[in-house]
């Protein structure tokens, strides 16, 4: 797998079905940002999924940078709020435990912040 930006971007369930639910959801989260990068949830590929369960309820499945990411409580928090906003109804935030990576992030990142 190539660490290149872009190359293991996020497959949301409803982007199928409702891509313009889906377009609110990305323009609203990108407004939630990692404190210590400096970069949106949307831009490092921390929202990995997006669907409606059988009752209708919104699902983010949603990822951190790390494990034990000191902001990953309220990163989490900021996330189910303005997804709530955004979509206008109830969101329940998933935690995966998949391993993030530079891959995940949006193509077209600038990664000129000191990782590599």
């Amino acid at each position: 797998m190539s660490d290149k930006p872009g190359s293991n971007p996020a497959v949301w369930d409803l982007e199928a079905t409702d891509p313009e639910l889906c377009e609110r959801l990305r323009v609203g989260l990108n407004d939630v940002l990692d404190p210590e990068i400096g970069l949106s949830v949307i831009q490092l590929g921390l929202i990995r999924n997006f669907r409606l369960d059988d009752a209708g309820q919104a699902i983010v499945k949603m990822i951190l940078t790390t494990p034990f990411c000191p902001y990953g409580p309220a990163l989490i928090d900021m996330t189910r709020v303005k997804a709530e906003e955004a979509i206008g109804m109830p969101v329940s935030i998933e935690l995966a435990m998949d391993v993030w990576d530079f891959a995940m992030m949006e193509e077209g990142v600038d990664l000129d912040w000191g990782l590599y």
